[in-house]
């Protein structure tokens, strides 16, 4: 039961709809109504701008990094689980709470960056290779979807393929999560899988620093 305790607030910090609330509260818009319907940071940046969509990123973000890093320290009793583990139960709990929130009838966003909160606590090596390359795809294609589908294979493959000496603070349960987290966001990014297969998937052409360059260039 104190396992179930600790999941329970994991999840319910986790299903906060960032991008509902600012939406609503600050640019009185339904941001499900908008765009491509995700209540996510990409749609709010998508519809409203940086200055709706970076805020939204930037909360889930904390809320996938507070579910790993602080409610495990929180005192509601003695876990049946190691710290450790019990950190990243709590943040992919967080996770599932961001993309099926209970405040906003089970519609949420898509998890990547709750995911990256999260990963940032209990993987920050993995994840720093993973933004790495999430920010070379998002520069070179201007595809945010693109980005965080391969940047998140990026995290459970680097678990594997680093050294142990970099890997000593990884718990055992940490790799097959991982490759579930890995799965479990592809699966969220279907309908842009799809639309990126046919050609159909918005962009973002200001961020395509190549294509800015190579203009600039004689």
């Amino acid at each position: 039961m104190i396992l179930v305790a600790y999941l329970a607030v994991a999840y319910l910090v986790g299903a906060f709809p960032t991008a509902l609330v600012l939406g609503l509260l600050v640019w009185k818009t339904d941001i499900r109504k908008e765009g491509s319907g995700n209540p996510g940071a990409t749609n709010a940046w998508r519809v409203l701008g940086w200055r709706a969509g970076l805020p939204v990123l930037l909360i889930d973000f904390a809320k996938g990094a507070a579910a790993a890093g602080l409610i495990p320290l929180l005192p509601l009793g003695e876990s049946p689980v190691d710290p450790k583990t019990l950190a990243v139960l709590c943040g992919l709990v967080a996770v599932l709470g961001h993309v099926f929130p209970i405040y906003a009838k089970f519609r949420g966003g898509k998890g990547v960056a709750a995911a990256a909160g999260m990963l940032a606590v209990v993987a920050p090596i993995p994840l720093a290779l993973a933004a790495g390359l999430f920010a070379l795809l998002l520069f070179t294609f201007g595809f945010v979807s693109l980005g965080s589908i391969l940047a998140a294979w990026t995290i459970p493959i680097s678990v594997l393929a680093l050294p142990p000496t970099l890997q000593a603070s990884r718990p055992t349960a940490l790799t097959a999560l991982a490759f579930a987290l890995a799965a479990f966001i592809t699966i969220t990014h279907r309908s842009n899988i799809v639309r990126l297969l046919r050609g159909t998937e918005t962009a973002f052409p200001k961020l395509q620093l190549w294509r800015r360059l190579r203009r600039r260039s004689p």
